[in-house]
């Protein structure tokens, strides 16, 4: 891939399904984690069998799996990272993401074949770092995101054309620099930098004066306080021309928490974005792209850092959703008129769904008919994952993401 006419779309998975789902629908390469060392502890993570699993799918459509080791490891830890390399080795993992650079020596001591990416959380700010950490064995970079794009532009131009440069495009921000963040830890004891962050940033805070008890200043709209720290989600569907012609290799969506359907979505609309930029230049994405983004639950969006005259970052209203739509169920198989279906969320006949197709702006159709489980006549599917039978006149592919407006239109 001419990573200069058309950077990598590299989609989060924190189960098979979700890798899954991001590989049918367009991503080039999938990060994930195995149950230690990742960022990311309250998704399920892979096992040894399924990592195996990931990376023989991956191959198999000529792509790649990242997997990541960017946890700041105790001392005690330590001598858990050859086996882990050994596994990951013998799975067949295309690179490691690290944040350490102890961890890095030893990965690339144990497992010199696999590739280095070097994780946000370092901190790469400057050209200065990004040069060593390429002299250190690094193949990418992934950058701060509180780069502005003249600022990476000034990177790709003073570092070797060898480095990958990667950065992220979509998902949720953290208020502190590049994650390093210990807000969680003293406030919780659950430790941040080590994918346990119970996200206090999203909390509602009020500020009184000591001794004046029960008094608040007026710095917030209401009695549930403000989200001071609450930072918007960043969101560049719209800039990703821009951001690939500063030197962006790979365009990074967060979200190994989130649900299998985000990624679905979010890896499409990036597929069918990065698809567009690259063969119509100079042209806006065009609409049905952009609304895909907002079609997942999400918090209000924002440029990041991308720009010196961002609008503000932070939502100090509430640090809630927005979740105007839900998955309905995935497409099993399609026969005769019929798609048999896994149920994700209830539904009603008559309700009209969304079909998500990868590459292509959805397509919408009503429900006429429904069977249950035990082939009879039904009203409405709503056993999870049970497995239904609905009148639907596209032949749609198996894993085909179905979804509902929870206004139910």
């Amino acid at each position: 891939m001419n990573t200069l006419l058309k950077p990598e779309v590299l989609s989060p998975a924190g189960d098979p399904e979700s890798l899954r789902l991001a590989l049918m629908y367009g991503a080039d390469a999938v990060y994930l984690a195995k149950k230690s060392f990742g960022m990311r502890s309250a998704p399920d993570n892979f096992s040894q069998e399924e990592l195996e699993a990931a990376c023989n799918l991956a191959h198999g459509l000529g792509k790649k799996i990242y997997l990541t080791c960017n946890t700041l490891p105790e001392n005690r830890e330590i001598d858990q990272l050859e086996e882990f390399a050994a596994q990951a080795k013998a799975a067949g993992v295309d690179a490691f993401i690290v944040s350490d650079i102890g961890v890095m020596a030893l990965l690339k001591e144990y497992a010199p074949e696999i590739d280095i990416h070097i994780s946000t959380q370092a901190g790469t700010v400057n050209y200065a770092s990004a040069r060593e950490f390429y002299k250190m064995g690094a193949k990418r970079t992934v950058l701060a995101r509180e780069l502005s794009i003249d600022e990476i532009k000034t990177i790709r131009d003073k570092t070797p054309p060898e480095l990958e440069i990667e950065a992220f495009v979509h998902g949720a921000m953290c208020v502190s620099f590049s994650g390093r963040c210990l807000l969680s830890q003293y406030l919780t004891g659950r430790n941040a930098n080590r994918g346990e962050c119970a996200q206090p940033c999203r909390w509602s805070y009020a500020l009184t004066e000591k001794t004046r008890e029960g008094t608040y200043f007026p710095i917030f709209e209401d009695d549930g306080g403000t989200y001071i720290l609450n930072a918007k989600d960043l969101n560049m569907i719209r800039n990703l021309e821009e951001l690939r012609n500063a030197g962006i290799s790979s365009f990074k969506i967060e979200g190994r928490a989130k649900s299998s359907y985000y990624t679905a979505v979010i890896t499409n609309a990036y597929r069918a974005a990065a698809d567009f930029i690259a063969e119509n230049p100079g042209k806006p994405v065009p609409e049905w792209i952009v609304s895909e983004t907002e079609k997942v639950s999400h918090r209000e969006y924002s440029t990041g850092f991308y720009f010196k005259d961002m609008p503000p970052g932070q939502n100090y209203l509430d640090g809630g959703y927005i979740r105007r739509y839900d998955v309905c169920a995935i497409v099993l198989k399609y026969s005769d008129g019929w798609c048999e279906i896994s149920e994700r969320n209830r539904f009603f006949k008559g309700d009209e769904l969304e079909a998500i197709i990868p590459g292509r702006e959805p397509v919408k159709f009503r429900v006429r008919e429904i069977t249950d489980p035990d082939g009879l006549s039904a009203e409405s599917a709503n056993k999870a994952a049970g497995i239904y039978r609905i009148t639907c006149e596209y032949r749609l592919s198996p894993g085909t993401v179905l979804r509902i407006n929870k206004e139910r239109v």
